[in-house]
């Protein structure tokens, strides 16, 4: 008598047209009107674990994609096509709102003074440049509590306009965070190398600067060269005087009143072996170095900072950053 072989049990078609139509109800239910599985299981008459298991098989099947749409995602990608350029381990960039650029560099103060705060705790130190991105920051800044830290200046000073003079800035940032700041006796600029070489060393001076090497944040403007509204050209008498040395040094940017080549190098200029401030080695050894600038013009300026390696985070607008892209793809240097 022959053996009858039993058939695998299969689910009929209709049965399987049953299950796909509760699976994709569900699915609706759960992932676009934001119901629970037990709510789910009350309105559509089944079990809350048949639920669970018709989500999960759902998903395994590829039925449901996520995408998330953000207001900021063109934003988040200019910031890591920066970072893709090298020289910072973090970019942040803030939409062009306006075409004033005192709006546009408020708009980046303000995000670059977020960061700061996220930063920082009691016992910090500061070190800063004087420069119209840091006052911006120091305008930005609306600390949720006293923060009990040092902001200490990172060149030497010159008086005159508010943003050139970094006692000043120094001052009204210590204020803000409700710290304390220590002032530079000390012009940025000496008369040449040997009296640089005396003024550091002066025990005044040496201790503004030791301070200002120990410190866990620095917060810096990154200055152009090449454009009249350039504020280097605020910083010594001489300098706007001598712009054919400047441009024949082949500077492309300034950066603690260094003026540096479009690939971030010191370039072989005089003031820049009279400068009273921390020099480039010194700077990088400080734990975190947040760079602000905003402006088209500042664009190539960001550039050559970053092929030198000088920073850690860039904190710029969007109108700023696809200028630097532009340069890169045209292959130019400056803005």
């Amino acid at each position: 008598m022959p053996i009858a072989k039993l058939k695998p049990k299969m689910t009929a078609p209709r049965e399987e047209i049953v299950i796909a139509r509760q699976m994709h109800r569900a699915l609706v239910l759960h992932f676009m009107e934001g119901l629970t599985q037990a709510q789910i299981a009350g309105q559509l008459g089944i079990s809350q674990a048949t639920v669970n298991r018709l989500i999960k098989r759902g998903r395994q099947l590829g039925l449901v994609e996520i995408k998330i749409k953000s207001p900021v995602e063109p934003l988040v990608d200019m910031e890591e096509r920066l970072l893709a350029l090298g020289g910072i381990s973090r970019a942040i960039v803030v939409p062009t709102v306006s075409g004033n650029p005192q709006t546009a560099l408020q708009a980046v103060g303000e995000a670059a003074a977020r960061l700061l705060m996220e930063e920082i705790g009691d016992g910090d130190t500061i070190c800063i440049t004087g420069g119209k991105g840091v006052s911006a920051v120091v305008t930005g800044l609306q600390p949720p509590r006293r923060f009990d830290v040092e902001v200490i200046p990172a060149t030497g000073c010159v008086q005159g306009k508010h943003y050139t003079d970094v006692n000043h800035v120094s001052t009204l940032m210590a204020d803000r965070l409700g710290g304390r700041s220590y002032q530079i006796h000390a012009p940025l600029f000496a008369d040449d190398a040997e009296q640089r070489a005396m003024l550091i060393n002066m025990r005044s001076v040496a201790d503004v600067f030791k301070r200002a090497r120990e410190a866990k944040v620095a917060v810096v403007g990154i200055g152009s060269i090449l454009t009249d509204d350039s504020s280097y050209y605020d910083l010594h008498p001489s300098s706007s005087t001598d712009r054919v040395a400047i441009e024949r040094s082949g500077a492309s940017c300034e950066l603690l009143a260094h003026l540096l080549d479009d690939q971030g190098r010191v370039c072989d200029y005089s003031l820049n072996r009279s400068l009273v401030s921390l020099t480039l080695p010194e700077f990088a050894s400080i734990p975190m170095k947040i760079g602000v600038a905003s402006g088209p013009n500042k664009a190539g300026p960001i550039l050559s900072v970053l092929r030198g390696k000088h920073l850690d985070t860039l904190v710029t607008d969007e109108a700023t950053g696809a200028r630097i892209l532009e340069i890169v793809s045209e292959g130019g240097v400056s803005a």
